[in-house]
């Protein structure tokens, strides 16, 4: 299984629609800053290649591929429900 990895920062669009506002979820790991797009994300977490999670309140929590009812894919964290707070809280990538 992929090592975890912490997600620290996203980017976001300006659609209104929490399914849609993740452009980029990025962080840094082993002293290297990185940043993904949230499709290429979900294609990494789909094969096998990467495991996300974030702190909230010093506690890890997973990130997961959800899919809305409209049939979006899209990063969240488990315990939001259907919307991404966990990660639209985060402060913006470099």
């Amino acid at each position: 299984m992929a090592e975890a990895v912490q997600i620290q920062c996203i980017n976001k669009s300006d659609r209104p629609n929490p399914h849609e506002r993740i452009l980029n979820v990025g962080g840094v790991h082993g002293g290297q800053r990185w940043k993904l797009g949230q499709q290429e994300a979900i294609a990494g977490i789909d094969a096998g290649k990467w495991s996300f999670f974030v702190s909230v309140a010093g506690r890890r929590v997973a990130v997961i591929v959800a899919t809305s009812r409209f049939g979006n894919r899209y990063l969240k964290t488990e315990p939001d429900g259907e919307h991404p707070n966990n990660l639209l809280s985060l402060p913006e990538c470099p």
